[in-house]
């Protein structure tokens, strides 16, 4: 017999925006009762240490959980695993869940984050094939990747390049395959993107850039990848971090606005007023730059979903935090803020060329966003900077944040 169940407030996904949203309504309303609901076994985690800690051994696996059990129960959070919502009516406040059992609410969360983004190729749906995403894809590849073992990653963007070093570290022979002209192509200018290509070549790395896959079939125990260029490579590991797809369905379906992602005001409701996003999932107004974003980062789910807890608890305050995001690279690590965009113009306060210093992006002479390279703790004042709309001639003269 299938179950009704009845929920003041139901947050969908159970990752990083979702727990936050929970910590958020806590931090309002001591007693509201809050049911977190996510498809994966596991309790929330941290996903960033997936792709860099996990495999220097800074982390281990159980320092990724965001709480445990013990925090859920003591907060009156009831953790809903394993347990996936398939289709909502906004009119009757109910979601229905993949074993057909019916929850009512009166504030719900859409933090479902997004999906992995196929490759539609022949071979793109091989089991074999690592669409990395997930702690339960960490575990597979980290068992798999001993060392002299070969791995193609393809995409260089902030899995790929994230993992190609990682698994570099951990003595496998790895090639990047990827469509750019250079790496990181989505944040770093040119001279960067090639100067980081070189340290990963100086590491071993094989990097075939300017090209796609375009097929993958079983070779034996390994895969046979072949390229746009008609190479063929054979590899023991494919792994392709090559970005997501918001998840939008649920409210697509539901008749919410969408338009890439979950459109959300201000307070992160969407166009149901008892209904919020909060994630990689929103698009939100994000009031320093401008124009409405989908930003895919941890810190944003962070703290997006943690003000969207505590609206849906009554606090009826505005998401106006500008977040940032960071990377390590083998010896390079940056922080960023703002509007990174390599088209934009390009202020470079280099220390040490393409190792150490500060790249601001400009628009109209003024700052949008700053990557601060293996230059820590500026974060903040980066921030001010954007917010001030200076131009970085007097900032150099004024020390920048170098």
């Amino acid at each position: 017999m299938k179950e009704d169940h009845n929920c003041d407030c139901l947050i969908v996904g159970a990752g990083l925006a979702g727990a936050s949203a929970a910590d958020g309504i806590r931090e309002v309303d001591p007693d509201r009762a809050i049911t977190l609901m996510g498809d994966e076994s596991h309790l929330p985690y941290d996903r960033p240490p997936l792709t860099k800690k996990l495999w220097t051994g800074q982390k281990k696996v159980d320092d990724l959980f965001l709480h445990n059990q013990a925090y859920y129960d003591r907060n009156g959070i009831a953790v809903v695993s394993n347990r996936r919502i398939v289709a909502l009516d906004v009119n009757r406040k109910t979601a229905r869940d993949n074993r057909g059992e019916t929850w009512s609410f009166n504030k719900l969360l859409l933090a479902t984050g997004g999906l992995t983004r196929p490759l539609r190729i022949p071979g793109g749906n091989l089991r074999e094939l690592c669409y990395y995403r997930n702690l339960d894809d960490y575990t597979r590849i980290r068992q798999a990747a001993s060392p002299g073992t070969s791995a193609v990653v393809i995409g260089g963007g902030f899995i790929g390049s994230e993992l190609a070093a990682s698994l570099c570290a951990c003595q496998v022979n790895v090639t990047m395959l990827y469509p750019d002209a250079h790496l990181g192509a989505r944040v770093f200018p040119e001279s960067l993107g090639l100067a980081m290509e070189g340290l990963f070549e100086s590491r071993g790395i094989r990097i075939l850039k300017g090209r796609k896959p375009a097929s993958f079939e079983r070779a034996g125990s390994r895969i046979s990848i072949r390229t746009t260029w008609n190479e063929t490579l054979e590899a023991d590991l494919v792994i392709a971090g090559v970005g997501l797809l918001p998840a939008v369905e649920l409210a697509s379906d539901a008749g919410l606005s969408v338009s890439d992602g979950i459109r959300v005001d201000c307070y992160l409701q969407t166009s149901h007023p008892d209904i919020y996003a909060a994630g990689d999932n929103a698009r939100f107004p994000y009031r320093v730059l401008g124009p409405p974003v989908r930003l895919e980062h941890w810190d944003n789910a962070l703290n997006q979903g943690r003000q969207a807890g505590r609206n849906m608890a009554g606090a009826y305050e505005a998401y106006s935090y500008m977040p940032y995001f960071f990377s390590d690279l083998f010896e390079f690590g940056y922080e960023a803020v703002g509007e990174i965009n390599p088209k934009l113009d390009i202020f470079a306060d280099w220390q040490k060329e393409n190792e150490k210093g500060v790249l601001y992006y400009l628009k109209d002479g003024k700052v949008r966003g700053a990557m601060m390279c293996n230059v820590w703790d500026k974060v903040p004042e980066a921030r001010d900077l954007i917010r001030q709309e200076r131009a970085p001639p007097a900032l150099k003269r004024q020390g920048a944040l170098a």
